[in-house]
């Protein structure tokens, strides 16, 4: 069973929703994002979603525009990427992490080496934002054989007609997209959840995860009741693009008001 499907399933024999916060890897530099990532599963994390920056996010606001922007500036790379989960494996062996990222920068690493590469380092899975099922051949088949969870977004708008040919592609969670739009524009709503969370459910056995649209620790013991985790990041981007100095750089407040922000959305969900 692999660290995804492990993790989903203690938490429900507990009784409760996982907190998935996102960091892009790199922002605001190398250090300060490893100790980020260190940090995090004492905080509360139950899984990690690590960006993966690209200077083409369509799918990313203004906020993940901006961390990954001043990733690359700091000199990110998927390999870099992947060196910061080899280390954070030398200390935690449990706590799945997902790398999200774009399609472009995996074609160009290689697809085939970057799957074998990824799951040396100790990655569970993948999230592909701009890689629909019926484009995923370049990528998939690597995936799978590496034992690497392939995770799927769905959308308010993805239909009932196409649900099953998405979901079928799918493994280790559903990543619920709660928004219509950009990542940190704007909040879900809990009509919205009491509608689209149970549609999947007739759907997939799969645990769902809510992101897109999840911003506040109230917000996040509500989607972690709704489905089975929430994904919060821009929320905690933006706390730690606020605690840089005027030149972007990391302060010796940066690394805390992350964690401390982890803890308490961490403290929502276990209340829940």
């Amino acid at each position: 069973m692999s660290r995804i499907a492990q993790t989903f399933a203690a938490l429900k024999a507990e009784g409760r929703g996982a907190l998935m916060p996102f960091l892009m890897g790199y922002d605001p530099d190398l250090a300060t994002s490893a100790e980020i990532l260190r940090g995090m599963p004492a905080a509360g994390a139950d899984l990690i979603e690590i960006g993966c920056p690209f200077s083409d996010p369509m799918a990313d606001g203004p906020t993940v525009q901006l961390a990954g922007q001043r990733a690359l500036k700091a000199g990110a790379t998927l390999g870099g990427i992947l060196a910061m989960v080899r280390d954070f494996r030398q200390g935690n062996d449990t706590t799945p992490i997902i790398l999200m990222g774009y399609l472009n920068p995996i074609l160009s690493y290689g697809a085939e080496q970057f799957c074998a590469d990824a799951k040396a380092a100790g990655a569970d899975g993948l999230i592909v934002v701009d890689m629909p099922p019926e484009e995923s051949q370049d990528l998939a088949p690597f995936a799978t054989a590496q034992g690497l969870d392939l995770i799927r977004l769905i959308a308010p708008t993805t239909g009932d007609e196409r649900l099953p040919g998405v979901l079928r592609s799918c493994s280790g969670f559903i990543y619920y997209v709660a928004i219509t739009g950009i990542t940190g524009t704007r909040s879900a709503t809990s009509a919205d959840l009491a509608v689209n969370i149970p549609r999947l459910r007739q759907h997939t056995s799969l645990p769902i995860a809510i992101g897109f649209g999840v911003r506040t620790p109230a917000q996040a013991a509500e989607a972690a009741k709704v489905a089975d985790g929430a994904v919060v990041a821009s929320a905690l981007i933006e706390r730690m693009a606020a605690s840089l100095d005027a030149q972007g750089r990391a302060t010796p407040a940066t690394v805390a008001k992350v964690l401390g922000d982890v803890r308490a959305l961490a403290a929502a969900i276990h209340a829940g």
